[in-house]
């Protein structure tokens, strides 16, 4: 296992099961190699067995805790670890748990967390990131910046610190900031530090018009990540082929069943940087609808459902869907409303979920939860293909790491959105985010109207909402809107030739 051999180590330990049954810290093994695995139902299987045959012990209930976070079965999560951490007083634990609080929406309880964090254990740069990054999300953009700079005091390779300052939407970097980040970046070793450096340094190379070497860097930060992450484009290219092979209008039909609740989840889906942020600040500030920010609720039931069922088999996703059965599409239904109920304050009919990513889960989405709404944002490709590109995403978005590669993504989306148009018309709702922009009142009309809501003024005062937004957009929100986010690839465009040739058509749209 240490060695990375974990197919082999998982042979080993069910043949010493065989011999020893039930053996706990063989159960354990299992368990700690099946997460490393991303077999996350089969770890948390193996890991309660464990426990239940006496290895309750401390690092395994650390593993299960972990795999429920995983899960974002996070109010379990929460509860395992602040278990933990009333056996042993962990900084990391505790940091573990302040995030989780932040995911869950308890901003105040987080922040006081981080707050005694930085206070006790002040030597660690990322105890400052976590509370700088807490800070910004609450809109106290100067209490972050002093916290990034914290982190950097402590540590001046500290990439994603630089990282932290680079990416609020204000020229904060000075010309000693970026020598120091040149020569730090010169020097780090560590993945973790060198990929943030580039792209912080980038982004303060671009506010001073320094285009070339700002792309330079850009690039290096995107490619260090795509060697470590390995991301094959082609794999969401089959999945969106697979969707327009086998999905039709009869299959659509037989997503269709009354609803089993009355919470009716509005999704908003996108490609990152569509806009996404800003259209659900605008529909959260209606009196009947409640931003929940981006909930990771579909994904992992979904994750959950196809590890289920590819232990019997291959299967894609469409099939997966196909086959669920009534009763436990309602279960997992209310199994979804159940974790987003955890991020609710109000009572209000309608809710938000605006997680990007869920434009690939549309059937799942319907087949479960057949009350929902579905409102697609979508930004010009060049604009949101190049604003994911100067991006220090983590490996969940992947596909930004190369211009080819994001491209290609972007194309696959589109895709997929026009053959469900055409199996599924109404279905989903699409927004265009020049127009947004533009002309902001008759772009949102018609998408309030598919929702079923009537016209509310207060939409246009988004800006005066004062929640919390944990998103690379928090800043724009909070401003009125305008048009800083269009047109940003067109100093590059010298360089973006795999982006449009990946493009197509769609790069002059």
């Amino acid at each position: 296992m240490q060695e990375g051999k974990l197919e082999q180590a998982a042979q080993r330990t069910m043949a010493h099961l065989r011999q020893h049954k039930n053996e706990p810290r063989g159960l354990s093994q299992l368990g700690t190699i099946a997460m490393q695995l991303g077999a996350l139902g089969q770890a948390e299987h193996f890991l309660r067995l464990a426990m239940a045959s006496g290895g309750g012990t401390y690092e395994n209930r650390r593993h299960l805790a972990s795999v429920l976070n995983q899960q974002e079965r996070l109010e379990e999560a929460r509860l395992m670890f602040e278990a933990l951490l009333r056996e042993r007083n962990d900084p990391n634990l505790a940091s573990i748990l302040a995030l989780i609080l932040e995911k869950l929406g308890r901003m105040q309880e987080a922040m006081e967390i981080h707050e005694r964090l930085v206070r006790d254990h002040g030597q660690n740069p990322y105890f400052w990131i976590f509370l700088g990054r807490s800070q910004r999300a609450a809109g106290r953009v100067d209490d972050a910046i002093a916290s990034f700079r914290s982190a950097i005091a402590k540590d001046s390779e500290c990439g994603e610190a630089w990282w932290g300052l680079a990416s609020i939407k204000q020229r904060i970097l000075t010309d000693e900031d970026i020598e120091q980040m040149r020569k730090e970046v010169g020097i780090a070793i560590d993945l973790r530090n060198s990929a943030p450096l580039h792209f912080a340094l980038a982004r303060a190379l671009h506010d001073r018009g320094d285009f070339e070497e700002a792309f330079n860097h850009y690039t290096e930060g995107n490619r260090q990540r795509a060697e470590d992450i390995g991301y094959d484009a082609s794999e969401l290219t089959a999945e969106v082929a697979e969707v327009e092979r086998s999905v039709d209008a009869r299959f659509i039909a037989s997503l269709t069943r009354d609803a089993a609740a009355s919470d009716v989840p509005i999704f908003i889906v996108s490609l990152p940087r569509s806009g996404s942020t800003l259209l659900e600040q605008m529909l959260g500030s209606h009196p009947d609808i409640e931003p929940a920010g981006e909930l990771p609720y579909v994904p992992a039931i979904l994750r959950a459902v196809m590890e289920m069922a590819t232990r019997r088999g291959k299967v894609t996703v469409p099939q997966l869907i196909a086959s669920i059965p009534p009763d436990q599409a309602d279960a997992m239904g209310q199994d979804y409303l159940r974790r987003a109920k955890l991020h609710r304050k109000t009572d209000r009919p309608y809710f938000i979920d605006k997680l990007p990513h869920n434009w690939s889960n549309i059937l799942f989405i319907r087949r479960i939860l057949p009350q929902a709404k579905i409102i697609d944002i979508r930004r010009p490709a060049m604009d949101c293909c190049f604003s994911n590109f100067t991006q220090s995403f983590s490996s969940a978005h992947a596909s930004s790491f190369a211009l080819a590669d994001i491209g290609q993504c972007y194309s696959d989306y589109v895709r997929n959105m026009a053959h469900l148009d055409t199996v599924a018309p109404g279905m989903v709702h699409h927004v265009d985010y020049r127009k947004l922009v533009e002309d902001a009142e008759n772009e949102v009309r018609p998408a309030l109207e598919y929702i079923g809501l009537p016209w509310d003024p207060a939409v246009l005062e988004f800006h005066k909402n004062k929640r919390v937004v944990r998103t690379p957009s928090s800043e724009q929100v909070r401003r009125p809107i305008n048009r800083d986010g269009m047109g940003t690839w067109e100093p590059y465009s010298q360089w973006l030739g795999p982006l449009r040739d990946a493009l197509g058509p769609l790069a002059d749209l």
